[in-house]
């Protein structure tokens, strides 16, 4: 008798096809509706991506500024150091820092002392509407 139990245990232990079937139903139709509504949400988080890089450089463009007395002439001073006697660097850690989250290298662009960061957007092409600044 005792036997005969762990028998029937054994046969009602796991799924049947049946069940997973259903589950792996269900999960896709869950997926079917999430993933569109998410869809959008990636180039959004993209643009406030490159907005917080351009905020990080821009403060180790201020540091080194502050450092040297002047803006640096590349963005690439602010990793490696050149002919600065104060360069307290690397005011970045990575170069990959330096790429927006399209792969794009950011623009620096400077007159004086005033300058300008740019990324050139999901288009990357610079010059268009969906450029951030």
């Amino acid at each position: 008798m005792k036997r005969r139990n762990q028998d029937m245990q054994r046969r009602d232990a796991g799924f049947t096809l049946i069940e997973i079937l259903l589950v792996v139903v269900i999960i896709g139709i869950l997926a079917a509706i999430a993933v569109p509504r998410l869809g959008g949400r990636v180039g959004q988080s993209q643009v406030a991506a490159a907005r917080a890089s351009i905020g990080a450089i821009s403060t180790a463009i201020d540091l080194y500024e502050t450092d040297n007395g002047k803006l640096p002439d590349s963005l690439q001073n602010l990793i490696t150091k050149g002919s600065e006697p104060n360069w307290n660097g690397p005011y970045l850690r990575k170069a990959e820092s330096l790429k927006d989250p399209w792969g794009m290298e950011f623009q620096y662009t400077k007159q004086g002392n005033i300058y300008a960061l740019a990324s050139a957007g999901p288009d990357m092409s610079f010059g268009s509407s969906d450029d951030v600044k």
